[in-house]
């Protein structure tokens, strides 16, 4: 039977016992409740129902006692009205405590009882009700005589009541007892179930244990360095298959061992052999990086030239805009001073004939005043006056029509020459518009050469880019040229040592010994030979790590081998990559 098989049972017996506490906890616990809440569910409602009975027989009978000794009919009347409301009470008290409460036959017996002595009760208030109505002494009297009929009816109320209070102290104690109960059988079942599984668990640990030690005591001795022991084991559990694994781990690692030290020497020769080779491929790759460095920097003081030419023809595009803005605002200035010669002349020519008019106006003044003067002089004494007068408008007529001939004459020159001035500003805005066509097009022309600069900086920029990525790629295979020299002196060191440590092993054959690992090492790289220092770049520090040898995944070795087949296997490969590492 396996281990874990034998695990599986102890789990499914601790298993089980929990699930059967389980099942009986949960048992004695509804058990426990259920008794526990029946002074709830049922004692509590019960006694306050009977409680609410005795209240409302209370009222009836103080009410009865208020209805026989009435002073009036409304007093009567009010008393009436609080028996009715009471017997109402009563009859719902007991129909809920019937419907919802009752326990038992005793319980209904009790109830029954107390809806009898209820029953003589009512029979005796009706009586005295009716015999108030007719001789209220005699009611009185009545009354007093049937209270031993009302003590019955409240004894009988007070006897079910210590029912109902019994039977919560019965379910009380039945719920303690219950708890007891199940205490003990939960006790009981835990003490079983822990002698079972620690019974269980001890025979399970011995054996274990005792399989254990032996797998112990195999892998110490393999600790030790002892590969020549065999393991054997006749069981069938997890622990007799880890045995048997560790007998064919020992038998796998002899093989493995000896073939190691088979493969140790050429190893190391052939890691020496790629120190050299890595050595001589970093001083190149140096050499490389150290020449982009330098069309690096030229690259980038060509990009500088370049940026320096954009920025200029970008500075004279902004120039050439603002001198066609300036052309074009002087343009339209010439334009509104052509307009204003133009209204200017417009406005002579209505000033010229404001004078035209102001002339008419003088001549036939003029002509009025001569007919004005004849009128006058035929008038001869009586027209002398109105002559003077008339002469004088005359005269004031001529002066206006001369002044009006001058200021025409001025009108005129002036209207001239403001034609002319008009030809010339016309003139002038045909030339400003000239200019700005021509300071338009500079403006294109140096919004291209503009542009082009930009592209060209671009351009040289994505090259000196390029030229960088370029140089940080071979400073980094430079440096990873070197981490690899690195990798292999640490190879050829971790082979030195592993020859080491796999002599500590103890095989079979003891014919095979240890092999002392060959450390050629003398190999010079021909950039080294020939006196050329590697170029360094400045700003790069070559890193250096230990690499850890990491196991190839080769097949199982064949121990059919001998071992001067091994050796000879170790000088070919030797040769061989000697020869290989010369023609790089």
């Amino acid at each position: 039977m396996t281990i874990a098989r034998k695990l599986y049972a102890m789990i499914a017996i601790a298993i089980f016992g929990m699930l059967l506490l389980a099942g009986v906890g949960t048992y004695q616990i509804d058990r426990v409740n259920t008794a526990a809440s029946y002074s709830t569910i049922n004692t509590v409602p019960s006694i306050l129902e009977l409680d609410r009975a005795v209240d409302a027989v209370y009222t009836i009978q103080l009410s009865l006692r208020k209805y026989i000794s009435a002073p009036n009919p409304a007093v009567r009347q009010e008393a009436e009205k609080s028996m009715m409301a009471a017997r109402a009470s009563l009859d719902k008290a007991f129909t809920t405590y019937e419907k919802e409460d009752l326990t038992d036959a005793t319980d209904g017996d009790l109830l029954k009882e107390v809806r009898k002595r209820v029953a003589a009760y009512e029979d005796l208030r009706t009586k005295l009700i009716a015999q108030a109505l007719t001789d209220q002494a005699a009611a009185l009297a009545g009354l007093e005589s049937s209270q031993p009929v009302a003590d019955a009816m409240m004894s009988a109320l007070e006897e079910h009541k210590k029912y109902n209070v019994k039977l919560g102290q019965t379910a009380a104690q039945t719920a303690s007892d219950t708890k007891n109960q199940a205490t003990a059988v939960a006790l009981i079942i835990s003490a079983l179930m822990a002698v079972v599984i620690g019974c269980i668990g001890v025979l399970l640990a011995r054996n274990i244990g005792n399989s254990l030690r032996m797998a112990v005591s195999t892998a110490e001795a393999v600790a030790q360095g002892d590969l020549t022991l065999r393991i054997s084991t006749a069981s069938n559990d997890e622990i007799g298959q880890l045995q048997r694994a560790l007998g064919s781990m020992v038998s796998n690692l002899s093989n493995v061992v000896t073939e190691v030290r088979a493969s140790v020497n050429t190893i190391a020769v052939a890691s020496g052999e790629i120190a050299a080779g890595n050595i001589d491929l970093s001083s190149r790759t140096e050499q490389q990086a150290g020449s982009l460095e330098e069309t690096a920097s030229a690259m980038e003081e060509l990009t500088s030239t370049v940026k320096q030419n954009a920025d200029n023809a970008r500075q004279a595009n902004q120039m050439a805009d603002a001198a066609s803005h300036v052309a074009t605002e002087g343009g339209q200035v010439v334009g509104h001073v052509v307009t204003t010669m133009v209204d200017i002349n417009e406005a002579s020519r209505k000033i010229v004939d404001i004078i035209s008019v102001i002339d008419g106006i003088a001549f036939q003044t003029n002509i009025l005043a001569l007919n004005a003067a004849v009128e006058a002089a035929r008038a001869g004494e009586q027209g002398r006056g109105f002559a003077v007068v008339a002469s004088e408008v005359r005269t004031l007529a001529q002066r206006s029509a001369a002044a009006a001939k001058e200021i025409k004459e001025l009108i005129d020159n002036t209207v001239a020459k403001v034609d002319e001035g008009s030809r010339l500003v016309e003139q002038a805005g045909s030339t400003m518009e000239q200019v700005v066509s021509s300071v338009k097009r500079v403006t294109d022309v140096v919004s291209e050469i503009t542009a082009a600069s930009s592209e060209q900086s671009d351009g040289i920029g994505q090259v000196n880019q390029a030229i960088t990525l370029m140089d940080e790629a071979t400073q980094q295979n430079a440096a990873l040229v070197e981490e690899a020299a690195a990798a292999s002196k640490s190879l050829q060191d971790q082979a030195d040592r592993l020859a080491g440590a796999v002599a500590f092993f103890r095989v079979e054959s003891a014919d095979r010994g240890p092999i002392e690992p060959s450390r050629n090492t003398s190999a010079k790289p021909r950039a080294m030979e020939a006196g050329k220092a590697p170029a360094s770049p400045a700003h790069r520090e070559p890193k250096e790590r230990m690499i850890a040898p990491s196991p190839s995944p080769k097949a199982k070795p064949k121990m059919s081998e001998t071992p001067a087949l091994g050796s000879a296997k170790t000088e070919k490969a030797t040769k061989e990559g000697a020869a290989d590492w010369e023609e790089f």
